[in-house]
């Protein structure tokens, strides 16, 4: 892998893969914790809306650019970054990326297809109404960190979006779409020296070269040292245990809180290991085993754990008939206590490692995966962890630590319940 920061300030990776297929994608620190003077909902809407329309393409040029070659293109909003990337067979890749560079730095926002676009994201915000698994969670973030930007709702509101016009997204990409805030990556089977050239040569074209200077290398810094890391204060915590009638078959609830940040990595690495031992996608992850397996009480439970740049979340997300609610809990409760009053022997502790290694391995083993991937890391590190490194990490975490998280994430004075019923 060859990783810099070309002239113009923007960071970039390239690794070489084994695929026919090459993937690449242009990173943009700027999400929904940023839409501070803005309406809220914008960097979801000028994701949306960069597809229609730069200074040199129109709407059904863009959507038909990697459509004949075969490829995809797509995008994504978080809370803190928005994310271009494309698909394509490995010899069009400087055509997707030239596309990518091309939609972040000169969109002109026709005010026509602008207000069609609204009509689409708009919907998306309604159909979210008829899924109350993915609504309540987004309802138990915005009342975890109420008054603080990641309260906010990516797709924004109904009448927020209405009232978002082309002038303001413009502003709002001209204020956030800068260098310095990007990260460009690609994974294809070619080059890496050719790989590195086309993206140092397409970021002079569309951003100019600099100050003049040649392409820098990466910095490798500890990610507790990195100069990366967003100019914001970890948010506080608000407490709440909130039911809310929704009048609908199945109950769905959240009960979480407050978790390390993307900077405090022992107790990231920590908390990773725990959520995936508690209720990660395996069926023998304990609370899948207790709750579906052994008694049939939910379709679905997960542990999720959320990073973000100054704090996170820790949540077990559950679905099930109202008469099974209580008897959740309690085994939720009894689990956590198990947790919490004793250490996990070695034996098991090793396998839940193994666990976790065996599905972050499969889980990379994927062109757009590693892509997206390394954009993030660039994003929030300037450098990308080595895979070595993560699995040392990994290792590394003892039974103690698990037992420390466990007490510290899901103690009374840290956990928030909301339930839909």
């Amino acid at each position: 892998m060859k990783c810099g920061k070309a002239p113009c300030g923007i960071r970039y990776a390239v690794r070489r893969g084994g695929s026919a297929v090459g993937y690449c994608a242009l990173s943009i620190r700027c999400g929904t914790r940023d839409e501070q003077g803005y309406h809220s909902g914008i960097a979801h809407l000028v994701e949306h809306t960069l597809f229609k329309g730069t200074e040199r393409k129109n709407a059904r040029t863009i959507n038909g650019y990697l459509d004949r070659l075969g490829g995809e293109l797509n995008a994504y909003t978080t809370k803190e970054e928005i994310v271009l990337h494309a698909t394509v067979l490995k010899e069009d890749l400087p055509k997707a990326a030239s596309l990518l560079f091309e939609l972040a730095t000169s969109p002109v926002f026709p005010a026509g297809e602008i207000e069609t676009e609204k009509g689409v994201v708009i919907d998306e915000i309604n159909s979210y109404k008829d899924s109350p698994s993915e609504d309540v969670y987004d309802r138990f973030e915005e009342m975890l960190f109420a008054g603080h930007p990641l309260s906010g709702p990516i797709l924004g509101t109904v009448s927020s979006v209405r009232k978002t016009g082309p002038e303001e997204l413009r502003r709002f990409v001209k204020e956030k779409f800068v260098p310095g805030e990007m990260a460009f990556t690609i994974v294809a089977d070619l080059p890496e020296e050719k790989m590195e050239k086309t993206v140092l040569k397409l970021s002079g074209k569309f951003f100019g070269q600099g100050d003049g200077a040649g392409p820098e290398a990466c910095s490798s810094p500890a990610p507790a040292e990195s100069s990366h890391a967003r100019k914001c204060c970890r948010p506080a915590a608000t407490r709440f245990d909130k039911t809310v009638s929704k009048r609908n078959h199945q109950v769905n609830c959240v009960i979480g809180g407050t978790a390390p940040s993307l900077y405090e990595e022992k107790e990231r690495i920590a908390t990773i290991l725990l959520c995936n031992i508690l209720g990660g996608p395996a069926t023998n992850s304990i609370l899948n085993s207790v709750l579906r397996e052994k008694n049939g009480w939910v379709y679905g439970v997960e542990c999720s754990y959320t990073q973000y740049a100054d704090t996170g979340i820790v949540a077990i997300c559950l679905g099930c008939d109202k008469d099974n609610l209580d008897r959740c809990f309690k085994a939720i409760d009894k689990e956590i206590t198990r947790l919490q009053a004793r250490e996990m022997n070695e034996s098991r502790l090793k396998a839940a490692k193994k666990q976790l290694l065996g599905q972050l391995a499969i889980s990379s083993d994927n062109g757009e995966t590693q892509c997206l991937s390394m954009g993030k890391s660039l994003l929030t590190y300037g450098m990308i962890p080595d895979d070595c490194r993560i699995r040392g990490e990994i290792e590394a975490v003892t039974a103690s630590e698990i037992k420390e998280m466990a007490c510290r994430l899901f103690s009374r004075d840290n956990l928030s319940r909301l339930i839909f019923i």
